[in-house]
């Protein structure tokens, strides 16, 4: 195999890893709301940010190109949801330690058996047009995301614990047991308990949405300023496809006083090298899309930041279509990827071969634990990424017992990947690595936008995939190869799987809890449902007078509470 000529293929990539998932939290806040609550307030701002002052001016940045959707209920991608969680808020929040807040909830409580959150809202509450936000937002919003007829990814991930889900979901959404007793208290009753229903809580997909101008602008509420009604820090005021999403300051926001900018600017670009450009002429004060080729001469820079985020890079089979639904073809593909190479050398080290599915900032059941080191101690590595070439050659045995020895019989086809950075790159070494079993693979490149449609709805072979942790816990990763889970892109199904993800939400006990979870994943693992390459980490651009922002373990850049000096 010619690694070398795939690098040299890839020298002018640019990078864009526009990534699923958004949002994160770290620990509880649910049995004393109010007491939390009060302890992020009296921080420096209401998110532990900036005194209460506003620096003005504009903040230019960008974060992706043209992402498919910015409605909060259909968005699965990480570019979008920075975008969102800039508009929107939810009860609750994260403050830049990662910790719960209160965000439109001023106090909260969960009951003793942990089957109900009843939260308190703010009074005065104002959406972006000045009118009355109230609980029954809440309600409304939480009923159209388990609304079968809305498609949203998120929607059996985040409400199969609410008590009613199952039949919300046959289309009786007034069997959801979320309720509005008044117009400031929202209370939901779970079905089961739930120990991280608080970062369920503050996840941007939560958030809630005006009834009126969804119900009555459709599709198009999220692309027209006058339709985009929002509740959080900004709101819109220029939408421009292809080029630029305006966000001004919200006057009706309850915090407006510890927001700073007074304007922010996402320059929609999907060409790193020109965003790069930008850059250096001091067109924008951020980008996260780095080109491939500056990263070995920047990193000495002060301004190319390097940050750990939880998440894992990884190929989907569509196990929905022949050859891929033989678990011996997926475990041949996935052997033949070496992982070391990919990561240290195609990556640039940026990134860390994969050993498992789950990947290390992670936690288990213990304080301060590691999931992956408990992996590694119960179970060991899955993957010896120093055997590549033994790894091959029983890559090889496993297609011949397939059926398709050296690749005969087997039928050409396509990887789906978008076009930035790594991820072009990896497309063409996975083209060379299959091609030593004999398989013929063509790259399909589309449009971040295009792409995510595709995928989603099962128009592909094989395809990128990466998930960045919506909070800490592994069960937002493994929880993606459920039968019912929105997001799962590879159409995987196990009944025995689907039994040990279903045991492990159900659980009391935390100890079990999470030895159910390291269970499933290792049933997935030997299951080859997909094949993990790397772990993953963040890097991007950011001029040094940029103060106040941050980057959290899910990849979210907050930036309402900066300043540029």
């Amino acid at each position: 195999m010619k690694k070398k000529s795939v690098v040299l293929l890839s020298a002018a990539l640019s990078l864009g890893l526009a990534l699923t998932a958004c949002g994160g939290a770290s620990r509880s806040a649910a049995s004393s709301g109010a007491k939390e609550e009060k302890e992020g307030s009296t921080a420096e701002g209401e998110a532990g940010s900036a005194e209460k002052s506003s620096s003005g001016g504009q903040l230019d940045v960008e974060v992706g190109p043209t992402p498919e959707t910015i409605d909060p209920q259909l968005n699965s991608t990480r570019d979008a949801s920075v975008m969102i969680l800039h508009a929107f808020e939810g009860l609750l929040r994260t403050d830049k330690d990662n910790n719960i807040i209160g965000g439109l909830a001023e106090s909260w409580e969960k009951s003793d058996d942990g089957l109900s959150y009843t939260f308190h809202l703010r009074p005065g509450l104002k959406w972006s047009d000045g009118t009355d936000l109230t609980a029954k937002d809440f309600v409304y919003s939480w009923k159209r995301l388990a609304d079968p007829q809305t498609a949203a990814p998120y929607s059996y991930d985040l409400m199969n614990m609410i008590d009613g889900f199952e039949e919300a979901q046959t289309g009786n959404l007034d069997a959801l047991k979320v309720e509005a007793p008044d117009d400031n208290t929202f209370l939901v009753h779970l079905s089961k308990p739930c120990d991280y229903f608080d970062k369920i809580a503050a996840f941007p997909v939560m958030v809630p949405l005006q009834e009126k101008s969804v119900e009555e602008n459709g599709d198009s509420w999220t692309t027209n300023p006058e339709s985009y009604i929002t509740d959080g820090p900004y709101k819109m005021t220029e939408y421009t496809d292809g080029d630029r999403v305006v966000f001004e300051k919200n006057e009706n926001y309850w915090d407006k006083e510890h927001i700073t900018f007074d304007k922010i600017v996402w320059h929609l670009i999907s060409d790193a090298n020109t965003a790069y450009t930008a850059y250096k002429q001091d067109e924008i004060d951020m980008i996260k899309d780095v080109p491939t080729e500056e990263i070995a001469g920047l990193r000495d820079n002060p301004e190319f930041r390097v940050e750990p985020i939880r998440g894992t890079y990884y190929v989907n089979f569509n196990i929905a279509k022949k050859p891929f639904d033989d678990a011996k073809v997926r475990e041949a593909m996935t052997l033949a990827i070496d992982r070391d190479y990919v990561a240290n050398t195609i990556m640039q080290g940026i990134y860390s071969p994969s050993k498992n599915f789950v990947g290390p900032g992670v936690t288990d059941a213990a304080e301060n634990s590691s999931f992956e080191k408990v992996t590694e101690e119960k179970y060991g590595d899955f993957f010896d990424n120093s055997k590549y070439q033994e790894n091959l050659e029983k890559a090889k045995q496993l297609l011949s017992e397939a059926g398709y020895p050296n690749g005969q019989g087997f039928p050409s086809f396509s990887y789906l990947v978008n076009d930035n950075g790594y991820n072009k790159a990896v497309a063409e070494y996975l083209q060379s690595a299959w091609k030593e079993l004999g398989l013929n693979m063509t790259i399909d490149v589309q449009e971040w936008k295009t792409m995510t449609v595709n995928r989603r709805a099962g128009n592909y072979d094989t395809a990128r995939n990466s998930w960045v942790y919506d909070w800490d816990d592994p069960a937002n990763l493994i929880d993606l190869l459920e039968t019912n889970n929105g997001n799962n892109d590879g159409k995987y199904s196990s009944a025995e799987f689907d039994a040990l993800v279903e045991k492990a939400r159900i659980s009391t006990n935390r100890e079990e809890r999470f030895d159910l979870l390291h269970q499933a994943e290792q049933h997935m693992l030997k299951d080859y449902a997909v094949a993990p390459i790397a772990s993953q980490n963040d890097f991007w651009m950011q001029k040094e007078n940029l103060k106040n922002t941050w980057h959290s373990p899910s990849g979210y850049w907050y930036f309402m509470y900066g300043s540029k000096g």
